[in-house]
């Protein structure tokens, strides 16, 4: 990996795949979801499909045929503390690539007429997010969770706010946050480090004649007030769908690669607890399994499972008791060192095409602004114990849970008593 500092405070990371014909570039923005004020939630995400609908010298139409021309993809996606705008394409294409990332980011209009037009898709979109119950759930428990914390603002905003959102807010929020101190360039496949840099110098022009140095990484910790909550989406289904968990620690605390490690062993594969316990044994729902989500100054661990409405009850006394033996006494050293082979295989396996590359050494640098390799990656987590995994367990498994229930249920009464003991300090939203 090779990374390079250009004038505005622009990062330039790349890495040489050898064997491939491909590139894939990304420009990533420190900027997300919990950036936003509460009365434009869904901006960027907003913004994000406005830039391309038009720059000053081509169309949302040029934009697609030259992609389209020469087999590409170009595409982008909003998260709640970064935007990345990508192209993945042959590696004779790189500077196309790179024009039209570069474009859309930096000279994408906001027009008025293309504010209307987007407006009516995200709102289709938010329309999908509603009909899909595991989507739905998704955005509900973090709600849940962090309370009116950004963090537990769906991504996508609410209709309401995507309604109101005015064109000056979408082009003051473009103008004002996406900065070349926030950017990172990311590419990886058939490149050479300084073919990128040249092209990137030439397709930002202006944009890096200032002296800023790179906006710090996001650190720190994140401050709640209040309990999580338990909340209910009444819709008649035939399944009733749930997410239960606990806030956990940012991505900047040395434990989450126990953490990784307890969530594999606990619900990341066919072997897992979970999966064993609920599924193989039982056959009490297709689907269960358990996951992490992480930001700079906070997380969450959780268990997912989707069953027959008359189920859930015993779904929830499985999974509580699964968690709560683990919290106790933590998990076995087989089940540690399986756990880790998991994650090494999927680290490794997932990183086999240029794509992958470029969104981590990306991601690296915009989150921790520094770069493990793969084998240091291997390292840390092979290094992680069964006692380390124990403490982990020991310190979330404790804490106030809350959870987020899609199904026919009507009112939270009605829900199982099992879930109201498990979140016996959560509030009812």
């Amino acid at each position: 990996m090779q990374r390079s500092l250009l004038p505005g405070g622009l990062r330039v990371v790349s890495q040489h795949i050898p064997g491939v014909r491909s590139v894939s570039v990304g420009l990533s923005v420190g900027v997300g979801s919990r950036d936003e004020h509460p009365d434009h939630a869904g901006a960027a995400h907003f913004l994000e499909h406005l830039l391309f609908k038009a720059t000053p010298t081509r169309s949302a139409l040029d934009i697609a045929e030259a992609m389209d021309a020469v087999g590409g993809e170009f595409n982008a996606f909003t998260a709640r503390e970064h935007t990345c705008f990508y192209a993945h394409v042959i590696d004779d294409d790189l500077p196309l690539a790179l024009d039209l990332v570069s474009d859309v980011v930096l000279r994408g209009r906001c027009r008025s007429e293309d504010v209307e037009i987007e407006r009516s898709v995200v709102l289709e979109e938010i329309a999908m997010r509603d009909d899909d119950p595991e989507d739905l759930l998704g955005d509900a428990f973090l709600a849940a969770l962090f309370a009116n914390h950004p963090i537990g603002r769906p991504v996508i905003g609410s209709s309401e706010s995507v309604e109101a959102m005015t064109r000056r807010q979408l082009h003051g929020f473009h103008t004002r946050r996406y900065r070349p101190d926030r950017m990172v360039v990311a590419a990886a496949g058939n490149l050479r480090h300084e073919s990128v840099v040249d092209l990137v110098r030439s397709f930002f022009g202006d944009a890096l004649r200032s002296e800023a140095t790179p906006v710090p990484r996001r650190e720190g910790k994140l401050s709640l007030r209040g309990a999580p909550q338990i909340a209910l989406l009444d819709r008649e289904s035939e399944q009733a769908h749930i997410s239960l968990g606990v806030r956990a620690f940012g991505r900047h605390d040395p434990r989450r690669w126990a953490l990784s490690v307890l969530n594999t062993a606990v619900g990341g594969g066919m072997s897992s607890r979970l999966f064993q316990e609920v599924r193989e044994k039982r056959g009490l729902a297709y689907s269960v399994y358990s996951g992490v989500d992480t930001f700079a100054d906070a997380g969450a661990f959780s268990v997912y499972a989707g069953c027959q409405p008359e189920h859930l009850g015993d779904v929830i006394t499985l999974v509580t008791e699964t968690l709560r033996e683990v919290a106790e006494r933590g998990i076995t050293e087989a089940e540690c060192r399986r756990a880790q082979g998991n994650l090494r295989g999927q680290l490794v396996l997932g990183l086999e095409d240029s794509s992958s590359r470029m969104h981590r050494i990306g991601r690296s640098e915009l989150s921790y602004g520094n770069h493990l390799s793969v084998a240091d990656t291997v390292g840390r987590i092979s290094a992680v114990s069964a006692e380390d995994v124990r403490a982990v367990a020991n310190d979330l498994l404790r804490r106030p849970f809350g959870a987020a229930v899609v199904g026919p249920y009507g009112e939270v009464e009605a829900l199982p008593a099992q879930l109201k003991r498990i979140c016996r300090t959560a509030r009812v939203s």
